[in-house]
């Protein structure tokens, strides 16, 4: 049991936390896995990895399912919680190669639980379509219409490969400087015209309650945020760090973390600004 944990559970939870959004959900899942496989005779057991895959992607079916409800009465906008990626020894390990950007992870809310577990298993984890039908036990041809499903909802060509979005260390620190500089102008030329600001402070720390349009608005507000963290005399560090694999920048006062912040960059401007201010969402950073 114990070597099977050791060599599965960072891909699970990789699965998990892409199903589910939500790290303490992913451990949930991945917890419940191993505890229902202690009852299993595991000499019996020819292809571990096939069946925790499996078991963890129906569990995490059944969990979607009911947290649905619970989505839809969430106060303001709903982001996945982001997961530190820089750190090599973190409970909260992952497969990093099979790890969806986080604007990706934004836009799998379009999708239903089947349709959600569908894409993860092919475009983050690479695995082919026999397979995935047999994990979400249905046939290949509806596995790939669900893929194919997938893309037009989060807005892919299906012609056209799905290129990875996340902005490097050069952008944040080109969108940091212009923030330092409290140049609207300097942020303005680094914004796309069909820019969006999300943020989502759950009802529990100041977020705009919708999402934030145009690129004056969208500076307007990112320059506001900053200036908020800047002016609070030195009590707030900000710290370049990796999470989803990928440059972010995390807002930390002695108390703990005050907030996230996310790029995505399309066509050389950014696209979208992900804010995350719910404590509940950062309480494992």
């Amino acid at each position: 049991m114990r070597e099977l944990y050791e060599n599965y559970r960072p891909l699970l939870f990789s699965i998990a936390y892409q199903m589910m959004g939500s790290v303490s959900d992913a451990e949930d899942a991945v917890q419940d896995v191993f505890v229902k496989l202690a009852d299993r005779d595991l000499a019996q057991l020819k292809e571990p990895k096939s069946y925790l895959c499996k078991m963890v992607s129906n569990r995490c079916l059944d969990m979607l399912k009911s947290t649905q409800r619970q989505r839809e009465q969430y106060f303001g906008p709903w982001l996945p919680e982001p997961i530190e990626t820089s750190a090599e020894d973190t409970a909260e390990t992952v497969v990093r190669g099979e790890l969806l950007s986080y604007a990706m992870l934004v836009l799998l809310e379009r999708l239903s639980p089947l349709e959600r577990a569908v894409f993860i298993l092919r475009e983050a984890l690479g695995f082919e379509y026999p397979d995935i039908a047999e994990l979400v036990e249905k046939t290949e041809v509806y596995c790939r219409k669900l893929f194919s499903r997938a893309r037009a909802k989060m807005g892919f060509d299906p012609e056209m490969p799905i290129q990875p979005e996340a902005a490097d260390e050069e952008w944040v620190h080109r969108f940091l400087s212009a923030l330092e500089q409290g140049s609207m102008d300097s942020v303005l030329s680094l914004l796309s015209k069909d820019v969006v600001i999300t943020s989502d402070g759950g009802g529990k720390a100041s977020a705009a309650v919708h999402p934030i349009v145009s690129p004056i608005f969208v500076a307007r507000f990112a320059l506001g945020v900053y200036r908020k963290f800047s002016a609070a005399d030195g009590d707030i560090q900000i710290e370049h760090v990796s999470l989803n694999g990928q440059p972010g920048i995390v807002f930390r006062s002695q108390e703990g973390v005050e907030g996230v912040m996310l790029l995505h960059v399309e066509g050389d401007r950014i696209r979208d600004l992900f804010v995350v201010r719910n404590p509940d969402k950062l309480q494992h950073l």
